[in-house]
């Protein structure tokens, strides 16, 4: 004779280990609802069948044991190889902008595009995305690069 809490047992084991599986796999909350669904029989068994002292213990069970589980998941999710594991630094040769842009200081263009204040202009036959101090250029006229900061180049009409 199979004794009245051993099935409730395996529907929560079974519950935590669907719940774990939902961190990991993407399946738009279907998991969850199997998760939910085996801890939530496994509750009404143990209340229907065995006493209420005994869904008590089994919900304070719950209460403890989920976010365990959910907070492993996490970990075990950021070392599996569904995460990325490598960063996009610039000690891995990965940068923002260009850092060879303070050499158009004092080059000449051509806006590409309305400066409004921010646009495109072609300096040294290259497409650049450049902005002015506040002042409106017309698409075609002639421009000079006058600072770079960083990654903006800061034009003025010539």
């Amino acid at each position: 004779m199979i004794q009245p809490y051993i099935i409730p047992v395996i529907l929560q084991v079974a519950g935590l280990a669907v719940l774990l599986a939902e961190v990991m796999l993407p399946s738009g909350g279907l998991l969850t609802v199997v998760a939910a669904g085996c801890l939530g029989y496994s509750l009404y068994m143990v209340f229907a069948d065995i006493s209420a002292f005994s869904g008590m213990i089994f919900v304070m069970a719950d209460i403890v044991i989920l976010p365990v589980v959910l907070i492993a998941g996490l970990k075990l999710l950021a070392k599996s190889p569904f995460a990325l594991k490598s960063e996009l630094s610039s000690k891995s040769g990965y940068a923002s902008y260009d850092e060879n842009t303070s050499e158009y200081v004092g080059k000449q263009g051509t806006a590409a595009t309305n400066l409004r204040p921010a646009g495109t202009a072609i300096i040294n036959g290259k497409r650049v995305d450049v902005v002015t101090r506040g002042d409106y250029i017309e698409k075609g006229a002639e421009i000079k690069v006058t600072a770079v900061e960083g990654a903006r180049i800061v034009v003025r009409k010539k």
